[in-house]
C-alpha cells in the first residue's frame, strides 16, 4: 500500500498478529521531485518491522511484512506483491525453477565439479551454459502460461510471469547454481559477476518480436532470500557474505534484502538508514528492491536463530553496519 496517514501504518502489525500468513502488507516508499526518499515513512515502517520482531512468536511476523522501493507492480510474491487500479483484474505468475538449473549444469559439467572453472575457456563453457539454461527456462515457461492462458473465460485478465527462480528450503540452493557456473563458492570474488549473469538470463527469457513473447512483470532477477535458502543459510553461518554483499549484490540482482534476521536491539533508526540505501540503489537503477528484516528476540550477530515456520531456514543474525 501507499500509506499517506498514521492510521493505515498502525494498523500494520495487529492485522498480521491476527491475520498471520493471510495478512501480507508492503508499503511502498516514494521519492520527492529531488529524489529523496520519504525517510519519515521509512522510519515508521522500521517501528512496524521492530514491533513485529517484539510481539510475533519468534519474530516470525515479518515474514509477511516488507518495504518496497520502485514497486515491483505486478509481483507474483507475498508481501512484496501488489496490484493498482490501472492494471485492472489481472494475475501473474511466479515460478519456483532452481531444480531445473541446478539438472541443466550438472547434465553440461559432466564429470566436472563446474562449468566455467577454468578462465581461459569461460566464454565458450558459459555461453554454451547460458543458452541450455535459456531453452530449459522458455520450455517451462511457455508450457505453464500456455495452460493457464488456454483456460475458460474468467474476469482475470493474465498480466506476466516474473521470471525469478523462486526461493525455497524445498527445493536446489541458488548458491549451488553459483558453484556450479565455477564460483568456488557463495560469496567468494567473482560471485557478482556470476550473478548480473543470470540476472540477465532471466530477463532475456520469452523475449523477442515473435508472437510468442511472454511479459515479464515483477522482479525478474536473481533472488537471495537467506531464511528460505538453505545454501544461503549455509553460507551465512561460514561467514562467506554479510549485509553489505548483499547490497552489493542488489545491484545486479532483483530483490534486496531479503529475510534478513538481524539483532534483537537493531533500532528503527538503524533500520531506516539501511532501507534507505536499499531504496537509493533501486531508484537509482530503476529496479524495484525490498527490505524484509527480521530482528530476532534475545540473539545477536552470530548467533544462530531458531524459526520454526515451514517457510524459513535457520541461519546466523547478520550484524547491521
Amino acid at each position: 500500500m501507499y500509506p499517506n496517514t498514521g492510521f493505515q501504518w498502525h494498523l500494520v502489525p495487529a492485522l498480521i498478529r491476527a491475520g498471520g500468513d493471510l495478512a501480507n502488507c508492503c508499503i511502498n516508499i516514494l521519492q520527492d521531485q529531488n529524489g529523496i526518499l520519504d525517510a519519515a515513512l521509512v522510519l515508521r515502517a522500521a517501528e512496524v518491522c521492530v514491533e513485529l520482531g517484539q510481539t510475533t512468536l519468534r519474530g516470525e511476523g515479518n515474514f509477511n511484512f516488507t518495504i518496497n522501493f520502485n514497486g515491483p507492480t505486478l509481483c507474483p510474491y507475498f508481501p512484496a506483491g501488489f496490484n493498482t487500479s490501472a492494471n485492472g483484474k489481472s494475475f501473474v505468475i511466479g515460478l519456483e525453477y532452481p531444480n531445473l538449473l541446478v539438472s541443466v549444469l550438472k547434465s553440461i559439467a559432466g564429470d566436472q565439479p563446474s562449468v566455467g572453472a577454468d578462465l581461459q575457456h569461460r566464454s565458450h563453457a558459459w555461453g554454451s551454459a547460458f543458452a541450455a539454461m535459456k531453452t530449459a527456462i522458455e520450455g517451462h515457461m511457455r508450457g505453464i502460461v500456455g495452460g493457464v492462458t488456454t483456460l475458460p473465460d474468467h474476469p482475470f485478465a493474465f498480466a506476466g510471469v516474473d521470471s525469478s527462480p523462486a526461493p525455497s528450503k524445498a527445493v536446489e540452493s541458488m548458491c549451488r547454481v553459483v558453484e556450479l557456473l565455477g564460483v568456488s563458492h557463495f560469496g567468494a570474488s567473482g560471485t557478482v559477476e556470476c550473478c548480473a549473469h543470470l540476472t540477465r538470463l532471466f530477463k532475456s527469457l520469452c523475449q523477442g518480436d515473435s508472437e510468442d513473447t511472454i511479459p515479464l512483470v515483477g522482479f525478474s532477477g536473481l533472488m537471495f532470500a537467506a531464511l528460505e535458502d538453505r545454501g544461503l543459510a549455509a553460507a551465512a553461518a561460514a561467514g562467506h557474505y554479510d549485509i553489505r554483499n548483499l547490497l552489493t549484490y542488489s545491484a545486479v540482482c532483483g530483490i534486496g534484502l531479503d529475510t534478513v534476521p538481524i539483532p534483537h536491539d537493531t533500532t528503527p533508526e538503524q533500520i531506516a538508514r539501511l532501507a534507505c540505501d536499499c531504496g537509493a540503489m533501486a531508484f537509482r537503477l530503476n529496479k524495484p528492491l525490498t527490505v524484509r528484516l527480521f530482528p530476532a528476540p534475545k540473539l545477536q550477530a552470530g548467533d544462530t536463530t531458531a524459526f520454526e515456520s515451514d517457510d524459513l531456514c535457520n541461519c546466523s543474525v547478520f550484524a547491521v553496519p
